[in-house]
């Protein structure tokens, strides 16, 4: 097949507020783009990197450049897997080879992966932890959203006055909530009947990465759902017993390839799935919103955070996203028409 060119930019997004999470509070996003070129055929993927690793645009260049010989060689999607670990420098590359073979191909990435045409998505739009109050502006100027997930912080009175509030400003939603690992083992009780009065659909990730044990043998009427404890392939398995859901982001696995078989196995093993993203482009919500296609809920609203996105954007309308062959993954000439 020849070689490849690999090139690699970073961009510093801008974000259109600050946004918070337990423990954080973020103002950028900052991104690599990868870029694989054959002739005049070229494939992109972008990555924000998993920042609860610590990956970095620094580290994950540092990653790439050290393996740009075997890259540039053209390493099929599954040799891929075995040259660089999981996480956003391994995405990129992965996106940008789906990609590529869709221009040299002729084929949209839908197709190559053995998938149905894609369809509108019904997304979460995302609140950021903020008080009970604002949260509920937050939540009523989502007025087109159908589903909303909300940012907790681990504070557990302060986090049921936010999900009542929003709850109050939008009886009509569906609502989910993330403890980004906020919470301890001796608040899920009290957090849940909030939930389940409240008519909360999900609970993302409540307790630190590490102590999944503790979620054996727990008895909830809500699902859990595994976000950063459930990174890569092997973690599917063990979400078992202990979450009712994974949550994909091709950030955190490595790509699409890697995201289509834990989606495969989590359906093996009786997991519901989910697809969730990074804050990024559109080029990013791409290859997430084909994955998309076949997951029970999906969390692809990472664009509307930015102060200004990529073009060709992402359409969000009516509680939905589309992210279809113009944002990315189509042949060369549908990308031009």
């Amino acid at each position: 097949m020849g070689r490849l060119t690999l090139d690699i930019a970073s961009e510093a997004l801008r974000l259109a507020q600050p946004f918070r999470i337990a423990g954080h509070v973020f103002d950028t996003s900052d991104i690599i783009v990868v870029t694989l070129s054959a002739g005049n055929a070229k494939g992109r993927g972008e990555a924000s990197g998993v920042f609860f690793l610590k990956e970095t645009v620094d580290s994950m260049r540092a990653q790439l450049e050290a393996v740009r010989e075997a890259i540039e060689a053209w390493p099929t999607r599954e040799a891929l897997r075995f040259i660089l670990p999981p996480g956003g420098a391994r995405n990129a590359v992965d996106c940008a080879l789906w990609e590529l073979e869709a221009a040299l191909t002729g084929q949209p990435v839908w197709k190559l992966a053995g998938l149905d045409a894609p369809q509108p998505l019904r997304t979460t739009f995302t609140l950021g932890a903020d008080t009970p109050e604002a949260m509920a502006r937050g939540a009523m100027g989502y007025g087109q959203a159908r589903s909303i997930k909300i940012k907790l912080t681990g504070d557990l009175a302060l986090d049921q006055d936010r999900v009542r509030a929003i709850r109050a400003a939008r009886p009509d939603a569906w609502l989910g909530v993330d403890g980004n690992q906020g919470f301890v083992r001796a608040d899920l009780d009290g957090l849940i009947e909030t939930l389940v009065e409240q008519r909360v659909s999900l609970l993302e990730q409540p307790l630190a990465r590490g102590h999944e044990h503790e979620l054996e043998g727990f008895d909830s009427p809500i699902p859990i759902a595994a976000d950063e404890s459930c990174v890569s392939l092997p973690d599917v398995a063990a979400a078992v017993g202990r979450f009712q859901v994974i949550n994909i982001k091709l950030d955190k696995c490595g790509g699409l390839t890697e995201g289509l078989l834990m989606a495969a196995k989590a359906r093996r093993l009786g997991l519901g799935v989910m697809v969730g993203t990074m804050v990024g482009t559109s080029l990013a919500t791409g290859p997430g919103f084909v994955l998309g296609q076949i997951c029970d809920l999906v969390d692809l609203d990472g664009p509307t955070f930015l102060a200004k996105d990529r073009p060709p954007g992402a359409v969000y309308k009516d509680g939905t996203v589309w992210a279809g062959e113009g944002v990315w993954g189509a042949p060369a000439s549908a990308a031009a028409a």
